[in-house]
């Protein structure tokens, strides 16, 4: 069992920067994938990025290309979103999932096995 927990959502003008974090618990977390998702009101959860159990791989949605920035400390159990250039339309709850398999699924929310609670991000113009 996997316990993801994040943080660092919150209220920021157009043109800011935001640093999510998500919490896992486990000893196997230095093991698993690790993905952010996103669901805006009256939307499916989309991808955004996700990250390989080392942190060699990473793969982003074209709407968090060249903005966006997911990374890693296996040390402690964490998985971070950099976001920066925020747009009003990055306006969702923000999830991280993990799952235990790297392959062409990375960007499908079917495939993750254990999900945060989310985190609301929300963009003013």
């Amino acid at each position: 069992q996997v316990q993801l927990v994040e943080s660092g959502g919150g209220l920021v003008q157009a043109g800011g920067s935001l640093r999510l974090s998500c919490a896992a618990s486990g000893r196997t977390f230095s093991t698993y994938t690790m993905g952010w998702f996103r669901q805006a009101p009256g939307k499916e959860r989309e991808f955004v990025a996700s990250i390989s159990w080392n942190g060699y791989s990473t793969y982003y949605a074209d709407s968090a290309k060249d903005r966006f920035t997911i990374s890693r400390d296996n040390a402690k159990n964490t998985v971070y979103l950099q976001m920066n250039s925020l747009k009003p339309e990055d306006t969702a709850v923000y999830y991280c999932a993990s799952r235990a398999a790297w392959d062409n699924y990375y960007f499908a929310p079917n495939k993750y096995d254990y999900w945060g609670q989310g985190t609301q991000v929300t963009v003013s113009s």
